[in-house]
This record gives structure tokens, sequence and C-alpha cells, in this order.
């Protein structure tokens, strides 16, 4: 008997073919990747950042995106205004808006801790309660949060968000069905935003990681972006958390 080959297809049909993607926080680092990442795929993006900026218009053109809007995402009213203002059905949105607040709680002011947890918590709450009319069925709604690990002093804002997030998820993925929200814990990523933090520590913190993750490199905003796209192409992922660290939790070495 002579077997008989399986062909295998040269080509694939875009991803994201015909879709709209909005990346709240796209002009740089992993919305940046994501929306380019959705482009490539075949998905029309809408792009927004804090600050009216030539990164965020940079970004917008060399996309050719279907608009760029400046505001502050943590601002209710400006996000109601934004979401109000996009087209009337679209399939996906991604948070990646909300910088990490770090000090020892004790030393936080109330309204320098409402803020660390409003940047994350609440903006999600908001982000869905007014894209709940937009997103279409099987879309979803993906936010980003930092990866949970081991209390270190100046970590109780950033560890409390972290713990917090997935119940949320959860919950906003039953009153939202069938628009799909899901959650991307993400450990360092090699971000220009991670560079801001850490100057001239930042090699150094690269080399650490290179050194002890099982995966051997340092994770980068592609990694997450490719996560994304998966999260917002396979439409049986609901009310999940997706962890993306390169093993870092694996390891004792943080």
């Amino acid at each position: 008997m002579t077997a008989t080959a399986t062909a295998v297809p040269s080509h694939r049909d875009p991803q994201l073919l015909g879709q709209t993607v909005v990346v709240i926080g796209g002009s740089s680092g992993i919305g940046l990747a994501t929306a380019t990442r959705a482009r490539a795929e075949g998905a029309d993006v809408i792009l927004t950042g804090l600050h009216p900026d030539g990164a965020l218009q940079r970004a917008a053109l060399d996309l050719g995106a279907l608009s760029a809007a400046a505001f502050d995402a943590n601002d209710p009213a400006e996000l109601e205004r934004f979401f109000a203002g996009l087209p009337k059905e679209i399939d996906h949105v991604m948070v990646t808006a909300g910088g990490p607040h770090y000090g020892r709680l004790l030393e936080t002011t109330s309204d320098e801790l409402r803020h660390g947890l409003s940047d994350h918590l609440l903006l999600a709450v908001e982000a869905a309660r007014n894209a709940a009319d937009r997103v279409r069925p099987g879309g979803t709604l993906l936010f980003m949060t930092p990866e949970g690990g081991q209390p270190i002093v100046g970590s109780g804002s950033e560890l409390t968000v972290a713990a917090a997030f997935p119940a949320l998820i959860a919950n906003l993925a039953l009153e939202l069905a069938p628009v799909r929200i899901n959650l991307i814990a993400a450990g360092f990523i090699d971000t220009p935003l991670s560079a801001s933090l850490l100057g001239s520590d930042l090699e150094k913190r690269r080399d650490q990681l290179r050194a002890t993750l099982p995966i051997r490199r340092v994770v980068e905003p592609a990694d997450v972006a490719a996560l994304a796209l998966h999260i917002m192409s396979n439409t049986a992922l609901t009310g999940a958390t997706y962890t993306i660290d390169g093993g870092q939790r694996l390891v004792s070495a943080q």
C-alpha cells in the first residue's frame, strides 16, 4: 500500500480580517506591538494615548490606523466621550493604559493609594461599562495587570491589584456575555516604561533575567502581542487570566 500524503496549506487567512481592534495605550510598548500584530492579521485599528505627541501620531500613521485619540483613560468622562465617538460596532478592546505605583503602603497617602488602584481596577470597570454596547458578540475586552508574587516592601499596591483583578475579570465575563473578558498578567516586559522605571539598572535586570529565566531571554512586547491576538481570535476564551513571564514565577531569583 502506498500512503497518501496530506497536503499542508501553504498559507492561512488572516485571523482578524475585517475586524476592528481598539488599543487604549497604543502609542508604544505592548499596546503598539499588539496594534501592529492586529494590522498584520487583517484588522483595522484605533489607537489612543495619554499625550497628543509625535509618538501617537507616528504610530497611527505607520499602521494606517482608522483614528487616534489623546486623552486620560482614567478620567471617566473622557473615556465615555471616546467610546461614544467610536463606530457602532467594534470587535476587540485592549487596555494597556495605567502605569505601576510603587511605595510603602503606610507612607502612601489615601489619594495616592486610591489613584494606584483606580488606574487598573476602576479603569477596567469603566471600559467595560462603555464598551458593552459597542463590542460585537464573541469579541473581547482584554486587560493587563502585573503578575502577582511574593510581597516585597514597596509593591503592596501593585500586588493588591494583581490579586483582585482575576476576580473582577471573572465577574465581568458573566455580566457582559457573550462579549468575552480576559486578563493578561505580565512579569517583566522589556518596554520603554520598564526602561524609564529602571534607568541605569535596566541592563543589569536584563542580564539577570537572561541568566535565570527558563526561556533564557527577556520577554518582549511582541510576545505579549502574540498572546493578545490568540485571545482575541479564540472565541472559547473568557473570564480567564493568562500569565506571561518567561517562567519568572518558577525561579527563586526574582
